[in-house]
């Protein structure tokens, strides 16, 4: 029998309380997103035996169960909480080759999964303690399809003797928190709601809802909206280039980002980027390298480490940081290293044919000899400069085998010095494992020839980020390769596209020195380094971040009971989505920060090349369309940064294609009518041709106008009401060439200045345009030119009426 208690003696019993939300705050999941229980289900029911491979169907019915049932229960009771069962009620059971009799056992499979998912957020725990201790009366309020008896239970099993003065579980009383179990909890409880706190994750259901309570909410989130978007791609990301793996299931990796994040002090945006982004995937690549060294040590064996100077430079630095100093910095590039190994003429041609220009003291500087013939070579040519390929194919006809010979020999003895510098006990290793970002194994190739050219008899063993792994067909029989990111991970299409775009992370990565040009005794001689200050700042406090999340990793990992890099077929999995998600889908935040990030070519030559190039990739749509744009050689280095400067879904488009996932017909140009454009000549003479109209998926039309010299065209006038009265125009471009095949074919694309075209009759606001008359046209004034061909594209996007 419960009594009345008058106003008085009620208020005496009134306290105050702290309120925890359970999922996603008190509680952790080891999985990329909550639907990753749904996904752990598939697998511990059985039916990823009896149904393999259709993880998503099964994750994605279970969302549409839940989704139905709480439809149906707003219909029939007028609320939307419902319990488990109540759920699997509405799921395709025949579909997955179940009978209805099995729901017990798919609900007990999902609680299996919460319970192994699960994880007791230590931050969270030692507050409710706290709040325990100083006498608050402590507890949970959950929004839940799990009643309070399995909540309970999963608490429990998450941390053994966790008790707690109140357990509220939404399915249990047909009400969130958002409507009203906030206020059953005040009530039922006896609690002063402005003495007391809820603290959770969610804004509407533990902020708001708390605030129109009266209870003092203390919110939680999981991310940043910054990080959270982020988060988003790269789920995209995994599942489009890691085809048919679970994407929900990363061991923990997500939450360990968000987790170290949440610990992390907020410092400068290249800090943050280095801590959630660079971090994670650094140290994800530290555990293979110190898997691999497991795999080459063996009785007998003695293992050396040495990271590859200079992109190994930050790797090295987190090894240092975790592992101690059981590893050396070696300072050894591709250049150095093939002409320490040249035995023929071969390497050297190899080297030169890749540099885009060289001169006379660059090929002294590279080669450190200078012959009379080679000089003569390079006087011949305007201003002393020739492509690598020129000098290249002339190199047998200016330089002995004697002289390449004794060059190499000098250079291989300064090497070897080197390593016994830097790696002790060098003479007794006998294997060497070569940690690097990648990518074909050159310098490791290169290192072998020189090993067989002095005796040494030392193993090598490659541990490359990101590998070409076709390229590792002739590493020699002793030696091995590795890339954690290789091509059973993602595709060759895609790992062709990951690297296209490298250059950015390498400059991120590397030291703030020269690169390596010769050696001293033990001393690195070093290149000039013309990578502005303020690049060398920016990168340092990157690798700051970078450093910080491997440090603070290691804790979080302990704490969480997260074992994310346990399994090295998942953890390359989600280092590549998210190494491919800063590379090919940057945010705008991160456009800003790197962007103007230049890249020191580094073959002997002090010059710098553009990430990005603001205008080029819309000059190269504007002229070839947007496949060919996909296949831009570099320079500009960051060609995915390109098209994300145009827009997220440019960027977008352009990973589709590297991913092979871009059709051609939805997205190339079409024929789509015909228009004619005046030619007129410097005399005044004009003639009209009639040019086609393409069209492109983007909705955008385009017009080639092909001119030849011998017409001696002084302006196009282009009549744009007759297929686009008004419109965005995107830009007028110029290739050139000595016949039309190559001029289309062409990746030199000139843009017309705006402001030299001429817009008659037609009005016109930036981009925008509007034509004023049907006689109204676009004047291009033709340039001098200097091939026998050049051809005008034209880009418009229509607002108006597409043409007939």
């Amino acid at each position: 029998m419960k009594i009345a208690t008058s106003g008085t003696e009620r208020r005496t019993q009134i306290v105050s309380a702290w309120s925890f939300d359970v999922f996603d705050t008190f509680l952790l999941r080891a999985c990329a997103t909550p639907d990753g229980v749904f996904e752990r289900t598939y697998e511990l029911s059985g039916i990823s035996r009896s149904c393999p491979n259709v993880s998503t169907s099964f994750v994605q019915h279970r969302i549409q169960a839940e989704a139905r049932a709480r439809r149906t229960a707003k219909e029939k009771r007028g609320v939307g909480e419902v319990h488990i069962d109540e759920i699997y009620s509405y799921f395709p059971f025949r579909l997955f080759g179940l009978a209805r009799g099995d729901l017990t056992d798919l609900v007990e499979s999902e609680f299996a999964a919460e319970i192994e998912l699960c994880r007791a957020n230590p931050d969270m725990l030692w507050q409710y303690q706290d709040m325990k201790r100083a006498g608050h009366r402590v507890g949970f309020i959950s929004d839940t399809y799990w009643d309070a008896d399995r909540l309970a239970r999963l608490l429990r099993a998450c941390h053994p003797g966790l008790s707690w003065d109140f357990l509220y579980a939404s399915c249990d009383h047909g009400s969130s928190k958002s409507e009203s179990l906030f206020a059953t909890y005040l009530s039922e409880q006896s609690i002063d709601a402005s003495a007391s706190f809820h603290v959770g994750d969610n804004e509407k259901a533990d902020i708001r809802a708390a605030k129109r309570h009266g209870i003092r909410p203390r919110y939680y989130p999981q991310a940043t909206a910054q990080l959270a978007a982020r988060f988003q791609r790269e789920t995209a990301l995994f599942e489009l280039l890691c085809t048919g793996a679970p994407s929900r299931l990363d061991h923990g990796a997500r939450t360990l980002r968000r987790m170290v994040v949440a610990r992390s002090a907020e410092r400068s945006p290249a800090f943050h980027l280095g801590v959630t982004v660079l971090g994670p995937v650094m140290k994800a690549f530290d555990a293979f390298v110190a898997r691999r060294c497991e795999e080459v040590a063996g009785p007998g064996r003695k293992v050396a480490l040495g990271f590859l100077g200079r992109d190994g430079f930050l790797p090295h630095r987190i090894w240092q940081q975790l592992h101690g100093m059981t590893s050396a910095y070696v300072e050894i590039n591709r250049r150095v290293s093939l002409i320490a190994s040249a035995d023929t003429m071969q390497p050297i041609i190899d080297l030169l044919g890749k540099i885009l220009k060289i001169d006379a003291p660059t090929f002294r500087d590279m080669m450190k000899i200078l012959p009379p013939k080679v000089t003569a070579f390079f006087a011949k040519s305007p201003d002393g400069i020739v492509t690598g390929l020129e000098i290249a194919e002339a190199l047998p006809g200016l330089m002995g085998a004697d002289e390449i010979g004794e060059l190499a020999a000098g250079l291989r003895a300064r090497l070897l010095s080197h390593l016994r510098h830097v790696i002790p006990g060098f003479d007794d290793c006998t294997d060497l494992v070569l940690a690097d970002l990648g990518y074909s194994g050159s310098v490791q190739k290169a290192l072998r020839r020189i090993f067989k050219l002095e005796g040494l008899d030392i193993r090598l063993h490659g541990a490359y980020l990101i590998s070409l792994d076709d390229a590792f067909d002739d590493v020699a029989e002793e030696d091995s390769a590795t890339g954690f990111i290789s091509d059973l991970v993602v595709t060759p299409h895609v790992k062709r596209m990951l690297i296209r775009n490298i250059a950015l992370l390498e400059q991120v990565c590397c030291s703030a020195d020269g690169s390596v040009r010769d050696y001293d005794g033990g001393t690195v001689l070093r290149e000039i380094n013309p990578r502005p200050t303020s690049q060398i700042t920016l990168a340092a406090d990157i690798q700051a971040g970078t450093l910080a999340f491997a440090e603070c990793a290691e804790q979080v990992a302990v704490d969480f009971r997260l074992s994310p890099y346990a399994a090295p077929d998942v953890a390359a999995r989600w280092c590549a989505a998210t190494l491919a998600r800063l590379l090919l889908l940057p945010d705008e935040d991160e456009l800003a920060l790197l962007g103007e990030l230049k890249h020191d070519v580094n073959l002997g030559t002090h010059a710098l090349a553009p990430m990005i190039d603001g205008d080029y990739i819309r000059r190269q749509i504007t002229a070839r369309g947007l496949s060919a744009a996909c296949t831009t050689s570099a320079p500009p280095m960051w060609l995915a940064g390109c098209f994300a400067r145009l827009s997220a879904s440019h960027s977008y488009l352009y990973t589709l294609f590297g991913a092979n996932r871009l059709p051609a017909d939805v997205f190339e140009d079409r024929p789509c009518g015909q228009v004619q454009v005046g030619l007129f000549r410097g005399n005044g003479e004009a003639t009209l041709e009639t040019v086609t109209l393409h069209r492109n998926g983007l909705g955008e039309l385009r017009v080639r106008i092909p001119v030849s010299r011998a017409m001696g065209i002084a302006t196009i006038v282009l009549p744009l009401p007759k297929f686009a009265a008004e419109g965005l125009l995107h830009g007028v471009t110029i290739q050139s060439a000595a016949d039309v095949r190559d001029a289309a074919e062409s990746q030199s694309v000139v843009g017309i200045a705006a402001e030299s075209l001429v817009f008659a009759g037609i009005e016109r606001n930036g981009d925008h345009y509007r034509a004023q008359s049907e006689d109204g046209c676009l004047l291009i004034p033709v340039a001098p030119m200097t091939e026998d061909i050049a051809i005008y594209s034209v880009a418009i996007t229509p607002l108006g009426a597409h043409p007939k």
